[in-house]
């Protein structure tokens, strides 16, 4: 492998935030297919829903041990490794002509959702700290615009060319990842305090996540009061007790619990569930809007392609705004940052509630939630990676990440739920109401308020921290 060697760190931004987007689209990728899955892979409705569940299981349960892996073994390797099962599974997806070696392919992918977090972990050892705040904002950012390009990417590719060609384009990006990492990331510093691998950790908490988001993704279709879903819940609660023991009384943990209830790491976390959940929640609804009949008398009656198109431009606020929220936490602090994403998304909530009567308004009320995302992302992992050791940094960020995937899961619950509550007849179509959108919108306004009331309670960060790190990072380098 090559050895580690200066790298201008503009390129190092660039290779890992182009990474970032495409492990982004590779979520995304399937949403224009899922009406179409069961009659392409010769299934049925409710076994096509896997092909989107695998992916956010399989990356759910596995960003934390890549994170683990990452601070013991070095980001740069690890990146590498991620990139592989991202390559398999794209190709394994490219040439499955049925449900079963489709969802094996998806959960491949999934493995691969750690590049995310260990590039954003990586950019501490291998940026400037001057450069630090922005380049992690950016890098976070890479989540929005990714999932926001590949709707209407996918969606053209859908009805225009064979639906496997989107998989073949996805192991074509796949291997460019991986070779752009292999020449242009060095190779980051490996903490000789860094410690062993925790296997019963690992196997714990993904049991435990395994019996938590299958219930939260599935509970509409089993039914949420069903004994399988209610014994799932029971089981997570119970494995995650056995394995909190565990992670306390081993030395080496795969999560350091110790180091996560510090106020700073704790209370980041509980607000990236909350933000995770304020970002996905307009995902959800306004794509719908967008899309529904016009003589709904609130549907907008675009196509797919359409629908995506006015969506675009809140991934790319995202990713424009990502400076300026860099230039603020530098300043002021990612604490600050953090307040005033929430309250942007917020406000991007707030005023759906007259613009959601044209395209323009919901594209309006899609980039006001794109910048609050953008700020909001960008400063969460600058205050994790403010309270942590930099032998933790890969797994407090991945544990970061994975907080806000419970809360995209979460979101995608409730949201279903309510608009499943609130419907009408519409010819030989149950849709959701008005009414139950505006609901859907004004549950998400609240959850960005608490998660800016959250966020206010995060102790401030100790102007000395960047000093500290570099001293930490020449220690390690000795």
């Amino acid at each position: 492998m090559r050895s580690s060697s200066p790298a201008n760190p503009n390129v190092v931004v660039a290779v890992l935030a182009f990474a970032g987007i495409v492990v982004a689209m590779m979520q995304t990728l399937v949403v224009p297919l899922i009406g179409d899955l069961p009659r392409l892979l010769d299934t049925t409705a409710s076994n096509a829903t896997w092909v989107v569940t695998a992916t956010l299981v399989a990356g759910a349960v596995f960003t934390p041990i890549t994170g683990r892996l990452g601070d013991i073994f070095g980001k740069r390797r690890m990146l590498l490794a991620c990139s592989v099962p991202l390559i398999a599974g794209s190709l394994v997806c490219a040439l499955a002509t049925s449900v079963v070696p489709m969802i094996a392919g998806r959960a491949l992918q999934g493995l691969g959702m750690g590049i995310i977090p260990l590039g954003i972990a990586a950019l501490r050892e291998l940026v400037p700290a001057d450069k630090l705040h922005s380049s992690i904002a950016l890098m976070s950012a890479s989540m929005g615009i990714g999932g926001a390009v590949a709707l209407p990417i996918a969606a053209t590719v859908a009805q225009n060319a064979s639906w496997d060609a989107l998989f073949w384009s996805a192991t074509v990006l796949a291997v460019v990842i991986a070779v752009l990492i292999w020449f242009f990331i060095p190779s980051t510093p490996i903490d000789p305090h860094a410690g062993k691998f925790d296997p019963l950790g690992a196997v714990g908490l993904g049991i435990g996540l395994v019996c938590l988001l299958l219930p939260v993704s599935k509970g509409a279709v089993w039914g949420w009061t069903g004994s399988t879903t209610i014994g799932l819940f029971a089981a997570s609660v119970l494995v995650f007790l056995v394995w909190g023991w565990w992670e306390l009384r081993t030395t080496d943990p795969l999560v350091d619990l110790r180091t996560t209830v510090r106020p700073q790491v704790l209370l980041t976390n509980v607000a990236a569930v909350v933000i995770g959940f304020a970002m996905y929640a307009q995902s959800l609804i306004l794509p719908q809007l967008l899309q529904l009949p016009a003589a709904t008398g609130y549907g907008l009656g675009n196509s797919m392609v359409v629908m995506g198109l006015w969506m675009l431009p809140g991934g790319f606020a995202m990713m424009a705004v990502a400076p300026i929220g860099g230039k603020l936490s530098a300043t002021r602090g990612p604490k600050l940052t953090l307040i005033v994403g929430a309250l942007i998304i917020a406000a991007g909530y707030g005023s759906s509630m007259v613009l959601m009567g044209t395209s323009w308004g919901l594209m309006i009320v899609a980039i006001v939630c794109g910048i609050g995302t953008g700020f909001a992302y960008g400063a969460m992992p600058a205050l994790v990676m403010g309270a942590v050791p930099l032998s933790e940094t890969g797994a407090a960020n991945a544990f970061n990440t994975l907080c806000r995937s419970l809360g995209t899961s979460i979101a995608a619950a409730v949201v279903g739920a309510v608009l499943a509550q609130m419907t009408m007849q519409v010819g030989e179509h149950v849709l959701p109401t008005e009414a139950g959108f505006r609901t859907g919108l004004l549950i998400g306004c609240g959850v960005a308020l608490v998660a800016a009331a959250v966020a206010a309670f995060i102790p401030a960060r100790r102007p000395a921290s960047a000093e500290s790190d570099a001293a930490e990072l020449v220690s390690v380098r000795r």
